[in-house]
């Protein structure tokens, strides 16, 4: 049994309204698509520290305040993801693709024109209803 990989999500929107996006390295699992930035939540970390530090390290913001969006499990054929994903508006910095990956700002309209991991179709759903 492949063991699940929880991950935590941050739906970044900016004074804006746009929402936050970067790209899936082409090397990695569902690579080449966009997703909503994060990473795996390492032992002894809660969602909230995991999330602050993924988006400091991937992105380059100073996550101040964060708040629980939803939570998701959801299975690949070969491999098994927890996303607890969490509304980030309160935020510092400058975003920045600091692993070499794309990012781009996003109305909530276009969305839909961004190839996502079938992970991150429930998420896009309950973004697009509010």
């Amino acid at each position: 049994m492949t063991k699940r990989i929880h991950v935590a999500v941050g739906i970044i929107t900016n004074s804006a309204g746009e929402i936050l996006l970067a790209k899936r390295p082409d090397h990695l699992h569902q690579g080449g698509k966009w997703e909503f930035p994060g990473g795996k939540v390492e032992a002894g970390e809660t969602v909230t520290q995991a999330l602050i530090r993924e988006l400091k390290e991937e992105v380059a913001l100073d996550v101040t305040d964060s708040q629980p969006f939803m939570a998701l499990s959801f299975d690949y054929p070969d491999k098994q993801v927890l996303l607890d994903i969490n509304s980030v508006t309160e935020f510092n910095g400058t975003a920045q693709g600091l692993e070499g990956q794309l990012i781009a700002w996003v109305t909530k309209a276009d969305l839909v024109n961004y190839d996502f991991p079938d992970a991150n179709k429930p998420i896009l759903e309950k973004i697009l209803a509010q």
